[in-house]
């Protein structure tokens, strides 16, 4: 996926609290069916929205002090955060219009 953007505790400041534009953070696990279904929508999403949103996803498997960090107990969950702090959360699969009328709200 190339307009998504991999998140790990390496380069999570960087990617997500030193953002200058908003970044939608989706909270993801490899077994996870639902969190599968949306990636190709947030990928369609990260094109549509580039320049103004950024969409990052973090494995939850990889690192558990960001998913702490923002009290992720299930997946997925999508938070979009602004200026480092959080703008909304939703948790579970929404869909493309959905998403999509979220993050134009916060823009």
């Amino acid at each position: 996926m190339g307009h998504v953007t991999d998140v790990r505790e390496e380069n999570y400041q960087q990617e997500v609290l030193q953002s200058q534009i908003p970044v939608l953070l989706d909270f993801w696990a490899p077994w996870c069916g639902p969190c599968k279904m949306i990636l190709g929508m947030l990928e369609t999403l990260a094109e549509e929205y580039e320049g103004r949103v950024k969409i990052c996803k973090f494995n939850i498997e990889d690192g558990e002090s960001i998913s702490e960090k923002f009290d992720v107990g299930t997946v997925p969950t999508l938070k979009l955060i602004k200026g480092g702090e959080v703008a909304f959360t939703k948790i579970g699969a929404l869909t493309r219009q959905q998403l999509s009328q979220l993050i134009a709200d916060h823009l």
